[in-house]
């Protein structure tokens, strides 16, 4: 069994130095790893990034990363993304890692996502070229995760994103706002790709559980909606149980 711990939407700031690092001091007492589902900073400054840093960095198990809109906000996301690796953290967009964990290859493929809607209530790359490079980006974000996702040698699947791919995740949020929240192309790109599970964040006001069209089990970490400094779930190959 892989215990993996996540959370997203921690939101640090530079007056937040050290309250979430006692949580994880000793961490692989309860996990094996840590998947960070984005928007660890509040406005995507570099200065919020070294807090993230401080704050994750050199734990006793692996930790994963994806960036979320507010670490864009700054347009420093390269420059966090870069703090994040120079500390030992891996930091995904459209890419992938596997991890050795006791002999179980588990594979995280990652990336922000982006908006867009859901399956009848969504938006279309049609009119102008303002709302076709909306869309568009959503469709090379999903494509970059697919590709990242079939291009795993694992025997569990994970995929991390930002944005959500299930609107059952997304409950509890004005539906007016579920196109700017994730997309069903997100979830197109989970379901070929046999993922075991699907971790998010961004939803503050969602809710946890949910699942794609497909079948596989979504787990919207935002802190928000988890109350707490991360959540553990375990996987074995092939499956996957919430604790």
């Amino acid at each position: 069994m892989i215990r993996v711990a996540a959370v997203g939407d921690v939101h640090l700031g530079v007056d937040t130095k050290g309250t979430l690092r006692p949580a994880y001091e000793g961490i692989a007492e309860h996990a094996d790893l840590v998947l960070l589902a984005g928007d660890l900073t509040r406005l995507g400054t570099v200065a919020e990034g070294e807090v993230v840093a401080d704050e994750f960095a050199g734990l006793d198990v692996p930790v994963v990363a994806v960036l979320g809109n507010h670490d864009h906000q700054s347009d420093a996301e390269e420059k966090i993304a870069g703090l994040l690796v120079d500390r030992g953290i891996t930091v995904l967009e459209g890419s992938g890692t596997v991890l050795d964990v006791d002999g179980v290859r588990v594979g995280i493929a990652g990336a922000k996502g982006f908006g867009g809607g859901f399956a009848g209530k969504c938006g279309h790359a049609f009119g102008e070229r303002e709302m076709k490079a909306f869309i568009h980006h959503t469709e090379d974000v999903a494509e970059q995760l697919r590709t990242a996702l079939l291009g795993l040698t694992a025997d569990v699947r994970i995929s991390l994103t930002h944005y959500s791919p299930s609107a059952d995740t997304l409950r509890g949020e004005p539906p007016e706002i579920f196109p700017f929240l994730g997309s069903y192309l997100l979830a197109e790109a989970i379901d070929d790709s046999n993922v075991d599970l699907a971790l998010h964040g961004h939803a503050h006001y969602g809710s946890e559980a949910g699942t794609t069209a497909g079948g596989v089990r979504v787990r919207n970490v935002a802190q928000p909606v988890i109350q707490a400094a991360y959540r553990v779930y375990t996987l074995e190959p092939a499956s996957v149980v919430p604790e």
